[in-house]
């Protein structure tokens, strides 16, 4: 297997991450795949503070809003005031969003199927825990230095 050197991982990453798009459509997946992806997040975490959310997802403030926004509209999502402190928000999911997100699961396996079409079930599953150990190092990274400071959103990524 020869890999392009010239490329290096960020070109691999990327040429992967634009046929998951190109493969991505809201019939296939029952939603937008931003909005999938939100879902997925919190159907893991439910009842997170909206900036990890924006954080999480390599979103600024705005352009969290403006997706927290259409998923309210599709009433998937609830926002409310944390009780702990009245400036934040707690995202969580509503039935009719975890029904999206279960909806949803069997497009995210199409996709998979199509763009990771080369890869066994172990490597598969390999690449997952190499991604997430990858995006969990950027997280302790960029962890806030101080209390009340907002994490930097990593340098090229772009809200998708």
């Amino acid at each position: 297997m020869s890999t392009p050197t010239h490329e290096g991982l960020i070109g691999l990453t990327i040429r992967l991450s634009k046929a998951i798009h190109r493969n991505s459509s809201e019939e296939v997946l029952g939603t937008t795949l931003r909005g999938f992806v939100v879902l997925s997040y919190l159907h893991d975490r439910d009842g997170v503070p909206q900036q990890e959310l924006g954080d999480a997802m390599c979103l600024d403030a705005n352009s969290i809003v403006l997706l927290l926004h259409e998923l309210e509209d599709e009433e998937y999502i609830t926002r409310r005031r944390d009780p702990s402190d009245r400036r934040r928000h707690i995202i969580e999911l509503t039935d009719a969003g975890r029904a999206a997100y279960t909806r949803g699961q069997q497009g995210r396996e199409s996709v998979e199927d199509t763009v990771l079409v080369g890869l066994s079930a172990d490597e598969r599953a390999q690449l997952g825990q190499l991604i997430s150990k990858a995006l969990d190092g950027l997280a302790r990274s960029q962890a806030p230095a101080a209390a009340g400071e907002s994490a930097p959103v990593a340098a090229g990524v772009t809200s998708a």
